[in-house]
């Protein structure tokens, strides 16, 4: 049995590799995928589809359509979404792609570290499971195969 994951978080830092580094020293038959890791394609893809575009909003707006797409229809794929809340960065992303799996009826596991507890409550009672870290949402996974 093969799992597809769906690595929902911010992308400035290298979460996703850690975590594919550690599924593989553990041999889980997981395939990742999730949202475009570069972060000036995302915001230019729209522009480099349909052309330039009048001012920033349109810009933004046609880069989210597609973004929203591609997010849609992997995430259908997947057998399971991770969405990682970290303390650094805005995570509105993070948290529309975790209510997105909660509505695909997608199993969700929610990693939030112990100080966004209170902010993430309500999504965190709609998620299968909850944990601190990475290392723990990979640990679930494993447990799956045992």
């Amino acid at each position: 049995m093969n799992l597809t994951v769906y690595l929902a978080g911010q992308i400035h830092d290298n979460w996703r590799e850690e975590l594919k580094s550690m599924a593989q020293e553990k041999r889980l038959p997981l395939t990742f995928v999730g949202p475009m890791e570069d972060h000036d394609r995302s915001d230019t893809i729209g522009e480099k589809i349909v052309g330039k575009q009048p001012n920033a909003i349109l810009k933004d707006e046609m880069a989210s359509r597609i973004n929203n797409l591609r997010t849609e229809i992997l995430m259908k794929k997947a057998d399971v979404v991770i969405a990682r809340f970290g303390e650094k960065y805005k995570q509105w992303n993070t948290a529309m792609d975790a209510s997105a799996a909660i509505t695909l009826n997608k199993p969700l596991i929610l990693v939030r570290p112990e100080s966004l507890h209170h902010p993430l409550k309500e999504l965190s009672n709609k998620a299968q499971v909850t944990v601190e870290t990475t290392e723990q949402a990979l640990q679930v996974l494993s447990y799956i195969f045992e």
